[in-house]
């Protein structure tokens, strides 16, 4: 008798177990759709803005980045595509393109001295300069999106987090966590040295010269072997006089050991 009451009782959970997780899986359910619902309606409305504000999205870099993040709040990239709604109203697919054309171009232009590292500000700079004052304005921001579809393509572009900005490389040089650090602790005098990283980052002498040697291999660092005291390695990308200034492979070569 015990054993039917109790295999009733089994047989009644489990039914209502099932039950429940039917009636579970009609909520979510309701629940997705009516999520989609919501988005398709934000996407809607979104388009519906980027159609009004088109010129001055165009235009306007601050207002460029402000609907930017408002599309990824959605899950919407403009420049996933180089075709469809986004590119044909916005132009930002061909404007992001052009823009990757013209940092590239920096870069290489600027390979000689720097060996694939710069500022991000200098190459802010730079293009804004190559761009002419009539030309569409371009944002930090903007560089930044152009340089994250570069990387994608594998073309070797990356950014280095260095005291709140970025360096930009461009070249596909295999940079880790170490050679990273001695960037960002070279980046206030724009040069290193081998006791300095071993006081500040606490090393021992065969790592940081290992990293060092890496970087002078790559063509991101120059030996200065006669500076005071002993050898400096200055990393041209952070190096503020070099900037202000272009210098030819010539000058580049006597600098390098």
């Amino acid at each position: 008798m015990r054993r039917g009451v109790g295999a009733g009782a089994i047989a009644k959970k489990k039914l209502a177990e099932a039950k429940y997780k039917e009636r579970g899986t009609v909520l979510a359910e309701d629940q997705i759709i009516q999520m989609s619902k919501q988005l398709e309606t934000f996407k809607s409305h979104l388009e519906e803005f980027a159609s009004k504000h088109k010129q001055e999205i165009r235009k306007n870099p601050q207002f460029r980045v402000q609907f930017q993040e408002m599309c990824a709040t959605i899950g919407v990239d403009p420049l996933a595509s180089g075709k469809g709604f986004w590119s044909e109203m916005l132009g930002v697919g061909d404007f992001y393109y052009e823009l990757g054309v013209q940092i590239i171009e920096v870069c290489l232009a600027l390979k000689h001295r720097n060996g694939g590292l710069i500022t991000l500000d200098e190459l802010h700079q730079r293009v804004l300069k190559g761009r002419g004052k009539y030309a569409q304005d371009v944002s930090q921001d903007d560089l930044v999106r152009a340089i994250k579809k570069l990387k994608v393509m594998g073309s070797g572009f990356g950014m280095i987090p260095v005291g709140g900005s970025y360096l930009v490389q461009s070249v596909p040089a295999e940079l880790n966590m170490d050679h990273t650090v001695v960037l960002q602790l070279a980046e206030k005098k724009g040069y290193v040295t081998v006791s300095e990283i071993k006081e500040s980052l606490k090393w021992e002498k065969e790592r940081a010269s290992h990293v060092l040697d890496h970087l002078l291999k790559e063509g991101l660092a120059w030996l200065d072997s006669q500076a005071a005291g002993e050898p400096q390695y200055w990393l041209p990308a952070l190096f503020s006089e070099l900037t202000s200034r272009d210098i030819t492979p010539e000058e580049a070569n006597q600098m390098t050991p």
